[in-house]
């Protein structure tokens, strides 16, 4: 599974590395730019209340298999079709709804599967994952991009996806249990289950990581959709050149999210969920202010700044999915992980665009206080759930 999900989320930052040459074929704003980025997350969020509706009623297999294919046709209608704004919108979200059918259908595959051990590790590594199919994301794209061109970078990275599918397909046995026959009937409020919802978010320790999942994400996605930008910006203002292409970096950074997610999972279960993610949180705003400031300094200081906000981006990520997986009561636990996924790509859907938004009216790419504001607006976020959740105890529990 874990090389499923890392073939799954090769095209997740195809469009990332394109950015800025869309930009400038089809002259895009920053923000329809970002709204391009946010198309994704889109696509996620209409696609997740059915995906992970269907894993409490079949093998979540089958669902991964079809969210495979959508991803798949949503690369390829983009190297093929895509040729401006609107349609870009379309393919993109269509990858984003492929993503919906594996990412947490994946991980109820595995829940489903594991009868010992700690769920919690298994959760950790998958969720770590998620940062080595984005890290090679950002390197196969960037190598393809140089080389031929970027429709060429969405048509071969749609073999990405389709291996995830045969992954699954091939080598995951489908489940034999009982719970798994019979016919499926599935209706609205099986996909927008809003009773069950209530009942999670009655929760005051589940809604804490669901809602804490929404502005991490919010922060993860903006910050990934702009970050090749942000270097060529950097680049442009010293005149001084990266030690490496800015899209080999951009995956090189991702990667350093990996060992993060898994070793804040650890220091979670040590210290309490609840109080390290407060802390990361912090920490993580700080650093991305930092890293808007550092323009114009060296490569070295910048690429330092970029690592470290990376690792505290991703640090309280695994700990925020085992957190709801471990608080969710067992016959709404599907539910529950249809809301988090909904909410935290919910937040993806709206960090790129605000990220676009702040640099189109705080000046332009090309300003350095623009790119501040444009950090700044996604990263207050973290801040205000961390004062709103210790203000009401939240941050003081010491939940494993």
């Amino acid at each position: 599974m874990l090389l499923a999900q890392t073939c799954a989320l090769l095209g997740f930052a195809c469009y990332a590395v394109v950015l800025t040459t869309l930009q400038e074929e089809w002259r895009l704003s920053n923000l329809e730019s970002g709204l391009i980025a946010s198309a994704f997350f889109l696509g996620y969020m209409l696609a997740v209340p059915l995906a992970t509706a269907l894993t409490d009623r079949v093998d979540a297999r089958k669902v991964y298999l079809v969210g495979g294919l959508s991803a798949t046709l949503g690369l390829l209608g983009m190297a093929f079709f895509a040729f401006n704004f609107w349609t870009a919108l379309i393919f993109m979200a269509i990858n984003g709804a492929g993503l919906a059918g594996t990412y947490m259908p994946g991980l109820k595959i595995l829940s489903d599967r594991i009868q010992t051990g700690e769920l919690t590790r298994h959760i950790a590594f998958y969720t770590a994952f998620f940062g080595i199919g984005t890290g090679f994301s950002y390197l196969c794209s960037g190598w393809i991009l140089s080389a031929l061109g970027w429709q060429y970078v969405f048509g071969i990275i749609a073999l990405g996806p389709f291996s995830a599918f045969l992954i699954v397909l091939l080598l995951i046995p489908p489940l034999q249990h009982e719970k798994w026959k019979g016919p499926i009937n599935i209706r609205l409020h099986d996909i927008f289950p809003v009773n069950k919802w209530k009942l999670v978010l009655q929760d005051k320790n589940a809604s804490g990581f669901i809602f804490g999942y929404t502005v991490h994400s919010l922060e993860l996605f903006a910050s990934r959709s702009w970050l090749v930008a942000f270097f060529a910006f950097c680049t442009a203002v010293t005149g001084e050149t990266f030690l490496l292409a800015a899209t080999t970096l951009a995956g090189i950074i991702t990667f350093f999210g990996v060992p993060s997610s898994i070793l804040g999972n650890e220091i979670a279960l040590r210290i309490g969920r609840q109080k390290w993610i407060c802390i990361v949180m912090v920490t993580s705003a700080v650093l991305g202010i930092a890293l808007a400031c550092s323009t114009g300094q060296s490569w070295w200081l910048i690429f330092a700044l970029a690592v470290g906000h990376a690792i505290f981006i991703m640090a309280d990520s695994s700990t925020l999915t085992a957190g709801l997986v471990l608080s969710a009561k067992e016959n709404i636990k599907g539910a529950a992980m249809g809301l988090h996924s909904l909410m935290g790509f919910g937040g993806g859907l709206l960090g790129p665009a605000i990220f676009g938004l702040m640099l189109d009216i705080s000046g332009s790419r090309e300003s350095q206080s623009s790119w501040i504001w444009a950090y700044a607006s996604v990263v207050i976020w973290g801040i205000l759930f961390v004062i709103y959740e210790r203000r009401n105890g939240w941050g003081s529990k010491t939940s494993r």
